[in-house]
């Protein structure tokens, strides 16, 4: 794209998100501002050769999600600590290394944001994230729906002079919110007082979580320069925090409105521009006919998060059922090529309800809390539209979710847990794996009894010593899952029918049994992947699902052949397997 055609669509972009309230003319400069950026920028960003490829995932992508401080040492600081894992035991197996917030940040666990140009020395420098980008590719959080009340900027709007003083979203305190979408039960205006008087601030997340006023295109222009920033160390993979939520127009619902839609778009043309092998992920927890709007017309997102797989696998392995599984996955539309789900089961976060209203009934939904529950986990709540308390995600470590099934059963907890990870790795897109489902981490009580924080069940933070003595001991369930997941994953990485791209059709396989059947781009490749989702063991008839006669079939996990295709085979409980030709 050359300088004259970037304008062209820039400008395009900035009409539709401005062209109401901003004259043509002050458009025109913002575009000629925006394009001397990015012109500027691209000169530097691409004096490393291996931002040009495009090969940008295969069946070879996996990711990882962690914190920078998710393995400590005494000796060393975080970051360092973090690289020296992931070279010596999963340099082989992950590609791209999601580090959460790893900036100054005053509450929320790094999402908010005290500067967005600076690493916390807590967990290291920049020095070290440019290092662990030379070995993999790193996704950066863009929290660009808010930030932190102890920013130099939020402390100029409260001065009410100096940089940043104008980027922050106020309204009157009368103002009429009941239909604004809530994530959170905290109220949505607060009270400050700056130099001029009180404001009401508007706050998505929580009181110390300010959001930024998009209206105003010097923060458009300001998230544009730290993009840029971030590119320079070394980010590929961009995550778009809170997205949805960017745009506010009042006596709306201020979720998912057009604005910020092509506020994404554009965000897309710039990064096309600087680094084809860049990638732009939404983060938009909403329900799944939402979510996947963000995909625009392969112009928005690359990759969005499967958010409705989490909850929908959980209760499927639990119920020993597929019904709500296969309806989802049947219905889900495939992504077009050049974009991709992301899938995952666990996080940082909880596991969300929002992302299955539609797809779970209120009855489903409440077993899956009332379970949780049962079993040590929490529940957190957001505020709907008629001022009513919901549920909005489920907070436990995800070994503990499924360690007992809905009838209280604790027996197969290991295989269940490996269930949901082998279908997960089966499925159409790229599959991310948050650090503590890598070994099973069990839910921290300690440190949420000392934080009182929900989400800190499932945010342990590992002692190097600890977790090396784990993974080596034999008899420690987190060694033998491990060992199960990474060799599922050298596995799925051979496969070209594991393309996240490659075709996937749903089968209609009974409730007892979960099944699709995956085909690689070059139509070369057919796996069946067939999961036994009960307690018990299975018979399942391979006429089922017609294996062609003049190919060799064999299971890519267990390595046996299949001699016969028209015979039975048993599966054991939860047990997978990847029936393929080649």
């Amino acid at each position: 794209m050359n300088k004259e055609n970037l304008a062209k669509r820039l400008n395009q972009h900035l009409v539709k998100i401005y062209g109401e309230s901003s004259p043509s003319e002050e458009i025109t400069v913002l575009t000629d501002n925006i394009v001397n950026y990015l012109v500027d920028a691209k000169d530097e960003i691409f004096k490393d050769d291996k931002i040009q490829s495009l090969n940008k995932w295969s069946e070879k992508s996996i990711l990882l999600i962690t914190y920078a401080n998710s393995i400590t040492s005494d000796s060393e600081i975080p970051l360092k600590t973090l690289n020296n894992f992931l070279n010596s035991h999963l340099s082989d197996l992950v590609s791209i290394v999601h580090i959460l917030p790893f900036f100054p940040s005053s509450s929320d666990h790094g999402f908010s944001v005290v500067d967005y140009y600076s690493v916390d020395s807590k967990y290291g420098s920049w020095d070290e994230v440019k290092k662990l980008a030379l070995d993999f590719n790193v996704m950066y959080d863009v929290v660009l729906n808010h930030g932190s009340t102890k920013s130099d900027w939020f402390q100029n709007f409260l001065n009410c002079e100096g940089f940043g003083s104008n980027f922050f979203y106020t309204a009157n305190k009368d103002v009429d919110t009941s239909l604004v979408t809530r994530p959170r039960t905290n109220e949505l205006l607060n009270r400050v007082n700056t130099k001029k008087g009180d404001k009401y601030v508007w706050c998505t997340f929580s009181s110390d979580q300010i959001d930024y006023d998009f209206s105003n295109s010097e923060v458009l222009k300001e998230f544009i320069k730290i993009i840029i920033f971030y590119l320079k160390q070394g980010a590929t993979v961009f995550r778009f925090d809170a997205v949805a939520f960017i745009w506010k127009k009042l006596g709306s619902s201020c979720i998912n409105l057009p604005e910020t839609h092509e506020i994404v778009r554009l965000f897309r043309t710039i990064l096309d521009y600087l680094s084809p092998k860049a990638i732009l992920v939404t983060e938009t927890n909403t329900p799944a006919r939402e979510n996947v709007t963000y995909f625009g017309n392969a112009n928005e997102a690359h990759w969005i998060y499967n958010f409705s797989l989490p909850p929908l696998l959980i209760y499927s392995v639990l119920k020993g059922d597929s019904t709500v599984l296969e309806k989802f996955t049947m219905t889900l539309p495939p992504a077009q090529l050049g974009t991709s789900y992301l899938n995952f089961i666990a996080s940082h976060d909880g596991i969300g309800l929002r992302p299955v209203e539609g797809i779970l009934n209120n009855k489903q939904t409440q077993s899956l809390i009332s379970h949780i529950e049962e079993i040590g986990g929490k529940t957190s709540y957001r505020k709907s539209t008629d001022d009513i308390v919901k549920p909005y995600e489920l907070n436990i470590s995800l070994y503990d979710a499924v360690s007992k099934n809905f009838k209280g059963d604790d027996k197969y907890a290991l295989e269940r847990f490996l269930c949901i990870h082998t279908i997960m790795l089966s499925l159409e897109g790229v599959p991310a794996f948050y650090i503590h489902s890598l070994m099973g981490t069990q839910s921290d009580e300690k440190l949420y009894n000392k934080t009182q924080h929900n989400r800190d069940l499932n945010r342990h933070e590992y002692s190097e010593k600890e977790l090396l003595n784990a993974l080596e001991d034999t008899n420690d369930h987190r060694s033998y899952i491990y060992n199960k997941i990474t060799n599922l994953i050298k596995i799925r990485k051979k496969q070209k029918a594991f393309h996240p791209n490659a075709v996937q059709f749903t089968l209609h396989l009974g409730k007892n049994f979960y099944g699709i059947w995956r085909q690689s781009l070059d139509k070369r490749q057919s796996i069946f992947c067939i999961t036994n989702m009960t307690s018990k063991k299975k018979n399942f008839s391979l006429i089922d699902i017609n294996l062609i006669g003049f190919d060799n079939w064999k299971d890519l996990i267990s390595e046996d052949n299949i001699n016969d295709i028209n015979t039975e085979i048993t599966l054991k409980p939860y047990q997978t397997m990847w029936i393929s030709n080649l």
